[in-house]
């Protein structure tokens, strides 16, 4: 092959494509539709839970036009991330839905469900030899979060893909996988300089993202060959220019320059970006230094708690002039109320924060901007053990807090406006990242079993 060529959906499942950019698309003859469904981004509750960023409805959608469109074709179909989190309970529904799509739109192929989950006893294992490494800030890693974690996910490479590819598959739906490898791995199969493609898939990964106005998400388009590749968005009212694909090397990455995958490093530092007409951009210049030690970054996810919330707002001056020590007056007067009421013991049985919209809720301390306006939204938030003893102990807070005194003022006070009644918001089951680790596996499909499906 001398080219390949690449269509990417969209930036996640379930977020959408329009059908006739995706009709355009095809016209351009893709070797191959990649798309990812997953993110760290809304947190890590996905991810701990099983639940999934957007509804069945939304990813059957996207998932229906994709393969119908991809077995018209006879191209592969890729999905990385599975529902979000790429645990497998959702990995598990993605191919059941594929299967429903399949069934009522009369498609046959044969379908690679790549499982990304991590057996415990496994890692602890890798852990025992030292294969288990921290990255930058990582939380301290032993057995017992291991043994607490609700999933726990290893992020896969090409290579499972490849050999997905490579034994038949025309669907692939993987667990967690790295965004770029969903569009890298075929390319890496025939044999493309694995920096151009590693660039390209980079640039893929979230769809239209790279255009220089992004209206609505929808999808993107590049021409791969071995020393450069050329990206043009299908939609004719998108268009990229140098800078808008540039700056994409910066979107969840912490350089500009430099994209750590499982087998190496892209670096963009040499990389040129050439307009070749008013909507396309072709790029070039960019290098691939293959890894020491092939390594797989781990996310899990362990169950913090649950929680309430009350959600109210504050406009008297009086009160905002002085918030900061009337709120640290609040905090005491409330903490004070729970240990009245359930025991001095509680106090390491619960959090309590308070976020104050309107004064730094965003960036707290890295806030540079300071001042208040004419009124500021409150956000009160207790982690218990159970969701009953969480909702029990803000039931204390709000009381207090809708009359907490100022200095200035004699007599009873409402300071808070409620906007719900009840106050009390049971927000449920509240999840927390517990790992950002790698580790070295004895070969690049160890971690990763595969499962064919003839649908």
């Amino acid at each position: 092959m001398n080219e390949i060529r690449i269509l990417s959906a969209t930036g996640m499942l379930g977020s959408g494509f329009r059908e006739d950019t995706l009709q355009r698309a095809m016209a351009l003859r893709p070797d191959f539709i990649g798309v990812d469904s997953g993110s760290t981004d809304p947190g890590p509750y996905y991810l701990g839970s099983g639940e999934t960023h957007f509804s069945d409805s939304a990813y059957k959608r996207d998932l229906r036009l994709m393969l119908i469109a991809a077995r018209a074709a006879k191209i592969p179909a890729i999905v990385g991330s599975a529902c979000t989190g790429g645990n497998d309970p959702q990995l598990e529904r993605l191919v059941k839905i594929a299967r429903d799509i399949a069934r009522e739109e009369k498609l046959n192929f044969k379908l690679a469900a790549i499982h990304s989950e991590q057996n415990k006893d496994y890692l602890k294992q890798k852990l025992r030899e030292g294969k288990i490494k921290p990255l930058a800030n990582a939380p301290r890693l032993d057995a017992a979060v291991i043994d607490r974690s609700a999933h726990i996910v290893g992020m896969c490479g090409v290579e499972p893909f490849i050999e997905a590819l490579a034994s038949g598959a025309e669907v692939i739906i993987a667990g967690r996988s790295s965004d770029t490898s969903i569009f890298a791995a075929m390319p890496v199969m025939k044999g493309f300089n694995p920096a151009t493609v590693w660039h390209a898939a980079k640039i893929l990964e979230c769809g239209a993202a790279c255009v220089v106005f992004r209206k609505y998400p929808d999808c993107m388009f590049a021409t791969l060959t071995d020393d450069s590749f050329t990206v043009e968005p299908p939609n004719p009212e998108y268009r990229c220019d140098p800078a808008s694909i540039a700056s994409h090397n910066l979107y969840e990455n912490s350089t500009p320059y430099e994209l750590v995958e499982p087998s190496g490093v892209l670096n963009t530092f040499a990389a040129k970006y050439d307009a070749i007409s008013d909507r396309a951009v072709k790029v070039s210049g960019s290098t691939f230094k293959p890894s020491e030690h092939y390594t797989i970054k781990l996310e899990g996810a362990e169950l913090a708690g649950y929680q309430s919330l009350i959600v109210g707002s504050v406009r008297d001056p009086i009160i905002l002039r002085q918030l900061d020590s009337w709120l640290a007056g609040l905090v005491k007067a409330a903490q004070d109320r729970i240990a009245a009421v359930f025991g001095a013991g509680i106090a390491n049985k619960y959090q309590f924060e308070v976020r104050v919209f309107g004064k730094n809720a965003a960036m707290g301390r890295l806030e540079s901007a300071t001042g208040i306006g004419h009124e500021v939204g409150l956000l009160f938030q207790v982690t218990a053990e159970t969701q009953e003893l969480a909702t029990a102990l803000m039931k204390s807070v709000g009381h207090i807090a809708v009359h907490y005194p100022v200095p200035e003022w004699t007599g009873l006070i409402t300071s808070i406006a409620y906007p719900y009644s009840p106050a009390e918001i049971q927000r449920g089951a509240s999840y927390r990242f517990n790992m950002n680790h790698v580790v070295e596996p004895a070969s690049p499909l160890e971690m990763f079993a595969i499962d064919y499906q003839k649908v």
